[in-house]
């Protein structure tokens, strides 16, 4: 029987061969050209001015908060966080010692409630919002951005889940950076490898500076000049000279040529997940189901609640149908944050989320067939719950 993956892999035999190929003719493997290449087509393709390439999605969202403070971006470090998020969507901020505040979800997108966004701005005065975008869904952003002035906080987006959703701009630009993750199963893969996108362009240096170590010769030569006159280095210690507390999350011009061929594919991805998502609305009409103010959701998984879950999860399993929690539950729930320093607010619709929440298969080599087994069979054993039940 086949098994009904969660997801699957975006790599095609022509990629395959496009990596014998570099392999063969290629001297330099590290970061090089190739990566620069990737990085200009990345940012033609989301339509920001710049974009960096590491080696996770993980590793963006750290390089975007230890930027943050090294470029004095914001007016504190009170950060706000999604409850319904990742592990390193929160952990970046814990680590470089933020203080962090956990804002529950909405119950139509499950990104940030606004209303409660509000009471946490009124109370906490955050330096900074971060957005995740849940399963190829919109944060409520008019609201969030009404908020954002009224408030003055900075935004970022973790958009790892939603690469080629958009509404009149795409996601992962509406905020002073953005995350995205090209592992194995996410809209496009390199392998391993995630990018940071903005349009300003000191952020951009600074990243391109702590991606490696901490120096310069990444940076534009103009950005580079200005920091070796400001702390008067010449030009031979400029070589081993460190203007910022810095990682190694470089990614290799390999990964990048294969992510270049990838982002060929990604608008056909994209509206096939959308399609995808727009069957499975239709097929689990009795059920919830996520809702945000979108021309086209890149929909990563299908989320919904059920109220007797585990058996749900069991009788997919044994149809070879893989279901996960939607994301991780209430990020505030999580082992890792139980005895850490973070204000835990009341989470009631996050609650809800861990407790009922489940996703099921959404990816561009699934098809209408594959979609109608799996819901023939979620619904032979699924009970519906909804919010506020």
């Amino acid at each position: 029987m086949k098994i009904h993956k969660l997801a699957e892999n975006t790599i095609s035999d022509d990629d395959y061969k496009l990596l014998i190929k570099f392999l063969q003719n290629r001297k330099t493997l590290t970061q090089s050209k190739i990566v620069n290449n990737f990085q200009k087509n990345f940012s033609d393709f989301l339509k920001t001015k710049y974009s960096v390439f590491v080696n996770s999605g993980s590793s963006a969202n750290l390089l975007i908060a230890q930027v943050l403070i090294e470029g004095n971006f914001l007016k504190n470090k009170t950060v706000v966080l999604p409850s319904v998020s990742w592990a390193t969507t929160v952990s970046p901020f814990i680590q470089l010692g933020y203080k962090v505040i956990f804002c529950d979800c909405d119950n139509t997108t499950l990104g940030l409630d606004p209303q409660h966004l509000e009471r946490i701005c009124q109370k906490y005065n955050p330096g900074l919002v971060v957005l995740v975008n849940v399963l190829g869904h919109s944060n409520n952003l008019k609201k969030i951005t009404f908020l954002k002035k009224k408030y003055h906080f900075e935004v970022v987006e973790d958009n790892c889940e939603s690469l080629g959703s958009y509404e009149k701009k795409k996601l992962g630009t509406y905020g002073l950076a953005s995350s995205h993750s090209f592992y194995f199963g996410h809209h496009i893969s390199t392998i391993e490898g995630g990018m940071v996108s903005t349009n300003d362009k000191i952020f951009s240096n600074i990243s391109l500076g702590i991606r490696a170590h901490g120096w310069s010769r990444d940076m534009e030569k103009n950005y580079a000049r200005k920091l070796e006159k400001k702390y008067n280095i010449d030009q031979f210690k400029s070589l081993y000279t460190f203007y910022f507390s810095g990682f190694n999350i470089r990614s290799t011009d390999l990964n990048a040529a294969l992510g270049i061929n990838q982002l060929k594919k990604i608008n056909k991805i994209s509206k096939i997940r959308h399609k995808n998502f727009n069957y499975y609305k239709k097929k689990l009409i009795n059920f919830w189901s996520q809702s945000s103010n979108l021309n086209l959701v890149s929909s990563f998984g299908y989320a919904t609640f059920v109220k007797n879950r585990m058996e749900v999860y069991k009788y997919l399993e044994k149809n070879k149908i893989q279901s996960r929690p939607v994301i991780s539950g209430n990020m505030a729930n999580q082992p890792f944050c139980i005895n850490k320093s973070i204000n835990k607010e009341k989470l009631k619709n996050a609650e809800f989320v861990d407790r009922y929440g489940l996703y099921l298969p959404n990816h561009a080599n699934i098809t209408l067939s594959d979609i109608d087994y799996i819901t023939n069979c979620f619904l032979d054993i699924a009970e519906p719950i909804f919010f506020n039940n």
